[in-house]
C-alpha cells in the first residue's frame, strides 16, 4: 500500500510488484502446507500404529516431515523479505504511511515467528539442524526490522 501510494518514489512500482509476489507466494505456500502436513501426520500415525523397523517406512516418514517443514521454512524467509521491503518503504515512501509500514513489518515478523515454530515442530529437529537455523535467522531479521520501524514511529 505504501509503495502504491508513494507517487514521488521512482522504485515504488518495483517494490509493489515484489510485495505482491511475496503475498502470492505466501498464500500458495499456506494453502499447500495444510495438505503436506496432513500427509505427514498420517504417516506419523501409521508409524506409531505399525511400530515396525522397516527402513523404507522410516525414510518415507522422514521425507514427509521434511516436506511439511519446507513451506514454513519458505514462509519464514518471505516474512524477512517483507520486512526488508517495509524498511525500504519507510525510508523512501510517503511519510504519511509510516505507521502502516511499521504495522506491516510487525505482521510479517509475526508470520516469520509462526513459520519458524512450525519448522521446529514439523521436523522435530535438533538445534543444530541448518533448516531450523535458516528459519530462526529469518525470524530474527524480520523482528529486528519490525522493532526498528515500530520504535522509530513513536
Amino acid at each position: 500500500m505504501v509503495a502504491r501510494c508513494s507517487r514521488d518514489w521512482d522504485e515504488a512500482p518495483g517494490v509493489t510488484a515484489q510485495a505482491n509476489a511475496i503475498s502470492d507466494r505466501a498464500t500458495t505456500l499456506a494453502q499447500s502446507d495444510g495438505v503436506v502436513w496432513d500427509e505427514a501426520l498420517a504417516a506419523l500415525r501409521d508409524a506409531e500404529a505399525g511400530a515396525t523397523d522397516d527402513p523404507r517406512k522410516d525414510f518415507a516418514l522422514e521425507q514427509k516431515l521434511e516436506a511439511a517443514a519446507a513451506a514454513p521454512l519458505e514462509i519464514a524467509s518471505l516474512g524477512a523479505d517483507a520486512t526488508a521491503l517495509a524498511a525500504l518503504a519507510a525510508k523512501h515512501g510517503d511519510g504519511t504511511y509510516r505507521a502502516d509500514v511499521a504495522a506491516a513489518a510487525a505482521l510479517a515478523a509475526g508470520g516469520a515467528t509462526a513459520a519458524a515454530h512450525l519448522v521446529r515442530v514439523n521436523l522435530g529437529v535438533r538445534a543444530t539442524d541448518p533448516r531450523l537455523a535458516r528459519a530462526l535467522a529469518s525470524e530474527e531479521a524480520a523482528h529486528e526490522i519490525a522493532e526498528r520501524l515500530l520504535t522509530s514511529g513513536r
